[in-house]
C-alpha cells in the first residue's frame, strides 16, 4: 500500500523524510505543480499538473532528478498526472543466477554444434564436444565482447543496463546470440549513439581478432567415406567481404571447392560475428543500427526504418525467382523482413534531451555503417544435400 508522507496544495517540502532525498520541491513546482506526495516502496510519487507540455516538463526535469539519484517518469493514474521517480540502481545487485545458467547452458549447445563442424559425433560420443571447446570460445567471445561494448557504455552513460543474456538454442552454432536490457530512458541522443555504436564496433575487433586466429588453424578434413555417404548433408557458407579481405591480406585459403576440406570452426566463429554484426547494424527499431539511426536523423529514422522490411523481401525475392536458391535458402531474409517490420513498428528510442549530435559521431556513425556492409552476404548458408 501506498505511504503518504504528506498531501494538499503547498505542503512543507520537508514534510516526509523519503523526500529529503529527493530534488527540492521548489525546483520541481518550477515545471510541474504538486498538489500530493506519496510514496511507493522506495520510489517518490508527485501528483500535480505540468506547467507545460509534459514532454518538455519532462526535458525540464530529468537533470534535476538524475541530479539527486533519481529516474523520473511522467504518467497518469486515475486520470490524473503522476511524476514517479524511481531510485537509479546502476551496476550488479547480488549473484546473476540467470546470466550464469544461461551462459553455460550456451557453453554447452555450442559444444554440441561445433562439434559437428569438426566432424564428429556428439550423441555417439559426449566427450567428443570437448575438441570443440575453440569453436565455443571464439563464438562467445566475439559475442559476449560485442555485448560487453554495449553494457559498458551503458555505465559510463549512467543508463541501468543488465549483464548479457546468452541464447542457448539447438542451431547450426548452437546460439541465437546474446542481448542486454537497457532499463529506463536514455538521457540524450549521445547516450543512444554512444551505447547503439559501442556494440558492434567492439564486437566487429573482437572479431577480426578471431578470424585471423582461425585462418591460421589447420583446416578441418573430412573423411571420404563422409563425403560420399548419400545422407550426409553438407552445409555451403557464404563469405562476406571482409572475410575475403583478411584472407586475400594474410593469403590463406577458403577451401571453397574442395569437399573433403573446410576451414577451421574458428573461422567459422568469426563468420557468425560478421554476419550479427551486420544483422544488429540494420537500421530500424531496437537494434543497434536503429539506435545509430535514431540518434543520427532524429524522427527521420521512422521513414529510412519503414523501407527496410521490403527492401529484405525484395531480395529474398530476387534470390529466389533470379538467382534460383531454393526457399529454404532464402527464408532467412524473409523472416528478418518479418522481423524488422515488428521492430518498425515497436519504433526506436526517444532520448529526453534530443538534440543533435556533432559532426564526430554522425562520421563515426556512417563508418560503423559502411562495416556492417563489409559483413553482409547475399547468401549467408545454404544446405546441400
Amino acid at each position: 500500500m501506498d505511504d503518504v508522507e504528506s498531501s494538499g496544495f503547498g505542503s512543507s517540502p520537508r514534510d516526509g523524510p523519503s523526500f529529503e532525498r529527493g530534488p527540492p520541491l521548489e525546483r520541481i513546482e518550477s515545471v510541474f505543480t504538486i498538489y500530493e506526495l506519496r510514496t511507493e516502496d522506495e520510489r517518490l510519487l508527485y501528483y500535480g499538473d505540468p506547467r507545460m507540455h509534459p514532454e518538455r516538463a519532462m526535458r525540464e526535469l530529468w537533470p534535476v532528478f538524475r541530479e539527486a539519484g533519481y529516474e523520473p517518469q511522467l504518467t497518469t493514474r486515475h486520470g490524473e498526472y503522476v511524476l514517479v521517480a524511481e531510485p537509479i540502481d546502476i551496476g550488479i545487485d547480488g549473484i546473476p543466477w540467470t546470466n550464469i545458467v544461461l551462459l553455460l547452458a550456451t557453453v554447452l549447445s555450442t559444444l554440441f554444434a561445433g562439434s559437428m563442424w569438426y566432424h564428429n559425433d556428439p550423441l555417439a560420443s559426449p566427450t567428443a564436444m570437448l575438441e570443440a571447446w575453440p569453436f565455443t570460445v571464439a563464438i562467445l567471445g566475439v559475442l559476449g565482447i560485442h555485448e560487453m561494448g554495449h553494457y559498458a557504455m551503458s555505465r559510463y552513460h549512467e543508463v541501468d543496463a543488465s549483464l548479457p543474456y546468452f541464447l542457448p538454442i539447438p542451431t547450426l552454432i548452437g546460439t541465437m546470440g546474446a542481448v542486454i536490457r537497457l532499463k529506463g530512458r536514455m538521457p540524450n541522443r549521445k547516450a543512444l549513439f554512444d551505447i547503439g555504436v559501442a556494440g558492434p564496433l567492439a564486437g566487429l575487433v573482437a572479431t577480426v581478432v578471431v578470424t585471423i586466429i582461425g585462418l591460421h588453424l589447420p583446416p578441418v578434413v573430412a573423411s571420404p567415406e563422409l563425403v560420399q555417404d548419400p545422407s550426409s548433408i553438407q552445409i555451403r557458407l557464404g563469405y562476406p567481404p571482409l572475410l575475403e579481405f583478411l584472407a586475400s591480406v594474410f593469403d590463406r585459403p577458403l577451401y571453397r571447392n574442395d569437399p573433403t576440406t573446410s576451414v577451421n570452426p574458428v573461422v567459422i566463429g568469426a563468420w557468425v560475428g560478421m554476419f550479427v554484426t551486420f544483422l544488429n547494424l540494420i537500421p530500424v527499431g531496437q537494434l543497434d543500427g536503429g539506435h545509430i539511426l535514431r540518434a543520427i536523423t532524429g524522427e527521420f529514422h521512422e521513414t529510412i526504418s519503414a523501407l527496410v522490411p521490403g527492401a529484405l523481401f525484395a531480395l529474398a525475392a530476387y534470390l529466389y525467382y533470379v538467382g534460383g536458391y531454393s526457399l529454404q535458402t532464402v527464408f532467412i531474409w524473409i523472416f528478418w523482413g518479418v522481423l524488422t517490420a515488428v521492430f518498425a513498428r515497436a519504433g526506436a528510442a526517444h532520448p529526453v534531451d534530443d538534440s543533435r549530435l556533432g559532426t564526430g559521431r554522425v562520421i563515426i556513425g556512417l563508418v560503423t555503417f559502411g562495416f556492417g556492409l563489409l559483413c553482409f552476404m547475399p547468401v549467408p548458408l545454404e544446405i546441400i544435400q
